[in-house]
């Protein structure tokens, strides 16, 4: 399944591509999508199975991480900080 993480700053983007969660695989920094806002222009578009869950970001750079599914983003974890 693919999924996308938007960060606070462009470096939350790239140590997220280094220190990847287990299980996240393809990941690829792109712009971040006009329908998904975000304090920082780079997101992490990545791959891992549907029952991918994440429920603490130890980096606080995370600002969110949605599932693409045929009806539109399903938010998988928000930062308590948004």
């Amino acid at each position: 399944m693919k999924y996308i993480a938007t960060f606070y700053s462009h470096f939350g983007a790239i140590r997220f591509k280094r220190e990847a969660p287990e299980g996240v695989t393809n990941i690829e920094l792109r712009p971040v999508p006009r329908d998904l806002s975000s304090s920082c222009g780079t997101s992490a578009s990545f791959d891992a199975s549907e029952s991918f869950t994440f429920t603490e970001d130890p980096t606080e750079e995370i600002e969110q991480i949605v599932a693409l599914t045929n009806e539109g983003y399903r938010i998988i974890f928000e930062s308590p900080n948004k």
